[in-house]
């Protein structure tokens, strides 16, 4: 029998998940109306499905929390919600940075509505994460280490490189491939890490978890150690920017260097500051 709690929705937590969904509902409809570009058409998609995704996911979370079904399911609810606060902020802010850059201009009211909301819905998520932050209840801890919040990180950027990257420009070339399979394979990696994390699932390994997350650590490193090497040096050579480039695809492919190089910083910052807790603070405390 479900137990309706109608507090949820009048505390301040609810009522800021309350005004995501409608301004991220307001925000596709903005975009859907004004139509589907003739160019730049993955990052429209990907703005497109931000919006979904944020304003479904908040959705789920007011309704499970409202029928207190929350409690039933076999995860930490305040690590999940706080991830997906996280990572929602993230998207909202990069919305807000690529819509208008992309596809909006002096006349395009629908666009340039649509951007004004992105920056809202950023503000509001991010006082969710506050928010959630500041609320009492039982958390594992992870997703509110540095560690925690650099895996989030990675696998954001990770997928603002699958957006900015085309299969033709690097399907043909071995060196580029090798690129896609170290952002996909780090990408899969860190959203098992997080996900058995949430799921609480970390301890029915007959090994140190901790220490298997470092040994990734240490391999995404070398692999992307690789990729910020490879990348440029097969997508830039002998291809120099066109003249008539007005948003065209050579920038995507800066787009994902620059990305591949953060993204390798965040691995580099991730593995040292993991052994720093692992191998220094947990064994200064024994």
């Amino acid at each position: 029998m479900l137990h309706l709690d109608f507090r949820t929705l009048i505390l301040p937590i609810g009522i800021v998940r309350t005004v995501e969904v409608v301004l991220t509902c307001i925000c596709f409809a903005l975009a859907a109306s004004a139509g589907i570009p003739n160019t730049a058409t993955s990052h429209w998609a990907w703005c497109m499905f931000c919006w979904c995704f944020c304003c479904f996911t908040t959705l789920l979370i007011i309704v499970l929390e409202f029928t207190n079904l929350n409690t039933k399911v076999p995860i930490s609810w305040e690590d999940f919600t706080m991830a997906f606060a996280m990572l929602a902020t993230l998207m909202m802010v990069t919305i807000a940075i690529i819509y208008p850059t992309f596809f909006a201009c002096p006349s395009c009211s629908r666009q340039i509505g649509a951007s004004a909301v992105s920056w809202l819905c950023f503000g509001l998520y991010a006082a969710e994460v506050w928010l959630v932050h500041k609320r009492p209840g039982e958390t594992s801890g992870f997703l509110t280490t540095v560690p925690g919040l650099l895996k989030i990180l990675e696998t954001f950027v990770t997928c603002i490189i699958f957006t900015s990257s085309s299969p033709a420009e690097y399907k043909e070339v071995p060196g580029t491939q090798w690129c896609v399979a170290v952002y996909s394979i780090c990408f899969v990696f860190s959203l098992l890490i997080i996900f058995l994390t949430i799921a609480k699932l970390a301890s029915i390994f007959p090994f140190s978890f901790d220490k298997a997350v470092i040994s990734f650590n240490i391999l995404a490193v070398a692999m992307y150690a690789t990729a910020v090497v490879i990348w440029p040096l097969y997508v830039f050579d002998g291809n120099p920017r066109p003249n008539n480039c007005n948003r065209c695809s050579w920038d995507d492919l800066v787009v994902v260097t620059i990305m591949t190089i953060i993204n390798f910083f965040v691995y580099t910052g991730d593995l040292a500051y993991s052994v720093k807790i692992v191998f220094f603070t947990y064994h200064g405390q024994e």
